[in-house]
């Protein structure tokens, strides 16, 4: 695979959702890379770069300092948002600890994305556009809560963006943006106030 292809994901076939479904729960993924489904096909996304795990890291430390005890942060879940066909792994998801306890330890099935109450996705050049279009509908769609994008590559310049009240239609009713260096407020369970001044901005092109 070249670095191209690798930036935007390798197609691996078109298939039924329940064979792409069985295909994804027995593949062996390399080491960091992420096994999505999209548009019926499985998408292997490559590592990403060191920057979205410091982001990552900034708001897991954050979000952890108010978090109720029964919610847990988890990296590399991945979620299936069945209306839409889709099946994704953000880069953070919150979900209550019981569901996860309560999974067969001996399968590897995706979350119900209708089941998070957070999903976090931090951009890169070559994904930027499906974040903010493919899965901002299908986590809306999903009924995902809250739906947080930190986009180094907003044409506003770097912003990371709190979508609430999901509708079933593919939106969010309520947009909070803020540009990188001023904090973000996330409401209950989390109440928490998520500074952004130390993100990394974007590279130059």
């Amino acid at each position: 695979m070249t670095a191209a292809s690798a930036e935007h994901g390798h197609a691996l076939g078109a298939w039924p959702w329940g064979y792409l479904l069985q295909t994804w729960r027995e593949l062996d993924v390399p080491e960091g890379w992420r096994a999505e489904i999209d548009e019926r096909r499985i998408v292997l996304e490559p590592p990403p770069p060191a920057h979205h795990h410091a982001i990552a890291a900034q708001v897991q430390r954050r979000l952890y300092a108010t978090l109720p005890g029964h919610l847990g942060i988890y990296q590399t879940l991945g979620v299936h948002v069945t209306q839409c066909g889709k099946l994704y792994v953000p880069h953070l998801v919150v979900t209550p600890t019981e569901l996860l306890a309560a999974a067969d330890p001996e399968t590897t099935d995706p979350l119900d994305a209708a089941e998070a109450l957070l999903v976090v996705e931090i951009t890169s050049r070559g994904n930027a556009r499906e974040d903010r279009t493919k899965k901002y509908r299908a986590y809306a769609r999903a009924g995902v809560p809250m739906y947080l994008l930190i986009d180094r590559f907003d044409t506003r310049g770097a912003m990371s963006t709190l979508f609430t009240e999901p509708n079933e239609d593919g939106t969010f009713k309520h947009t909070d943006a803020v540009p990188f260096g001023k904090p973000l407020a996330l409401p209950a369970p989390f109440d928490v106030s998520i500074p952004t001044d130390e993100f990394p901005g974007p590279a130059a092109p």
